[in-house]
């Protein structure tokens, strides 16, 4: 299992490339921008992308996804909640001072345990609303640790703005301790923007929610 996970856009989201060295097939998670970074990394391990997927579908996770669909053909998905937020890209890009991104077409694919095959991977789909109506997390439970990319809902010692677009924080915080706090405390966390974490880490000392 190759994981490559690197900033782009101007806000520095954190965009993943997930795939199974031995078949070549990859999804991309969440690419915010800078087209020219994952095209690389793609090229670089001679991977093909089956899918573009999104925790969530606000501008600087989505900012590269009609240019990254035009360059490898893949169908990009997201939740169908967060399907308005893409219907609004201009207004999104107006409110963070960037250029709108191109047009991307999007299937609202994601559904709450769903799975994503990547190869031989298996990501499980958790839908975790509060920081949108729409954010997911994507889980894939490995022989030695489970890894979670949990877009904005977790971060590293702090959680998701609620204060935008169909946020709020008594579903953040129900996602949090419902879907994630529920994974073992080994599981790696790789949020959508900073450092990683683990999911023990966060219920011990997350200041917004402490694990019970």
């Amino acid at each position: 299992m190759l994981i490559e996970t690197f900033p782009v856009g101007l806000l520095g989201c954190n965009c993943t490339i997930l795939a199974d060295q031995a078949t070549s097939d990859a999804i991309v998670i969440d690419p915010g921008g800078n087209l020219e970074f994952i095209r690389a990394a793609l090229d670089k391990h001679a991977l093909v992308v089956r899918a573009i997927v999104h925790t969530h579908t606000h501008i600087d996770h989505v900012g590269a996804t009609g240019d990254l669909q035009r360059a490898t053909g893949a169908p990009a998905r997201i939740h169908e909640a967060d399907r308005f937020m893409m219907d609004i890209l201009g207004l999104q890009a107006s409110f963070v001072g960037m250029p709108q991104p191109s047009d991307a077409m999007v299937d609202g694919d994601l559904r709450d345990d769903g799975v994503i095959q990547v190869g031989s991977i298996q990501v499980a789909v958790l839908h975790t609303p509060g920081h949108s109506p729409g954010s997911v997390c994507f889980l894939v439970r490995a022989a030695d640790r489970s890894i979670l990319w949990s877009g904005d809902t977790l971060f590293q010692g702090g959680i998701g703005r609620t204060d935008l677009w169909g946020g709020d924080m008594s579903s953040i915080e129900r996602s949090i301790r419902r879907r994630l706090y529920s994974l073992d405390d080994e599981t790696l966390v790789i949020p959508g923007h900073g450092g990683q974490t683990t999911i023990g880490e966060e219920k011990r000392t997350n200041p917004f929610v402490r694990g019970r």
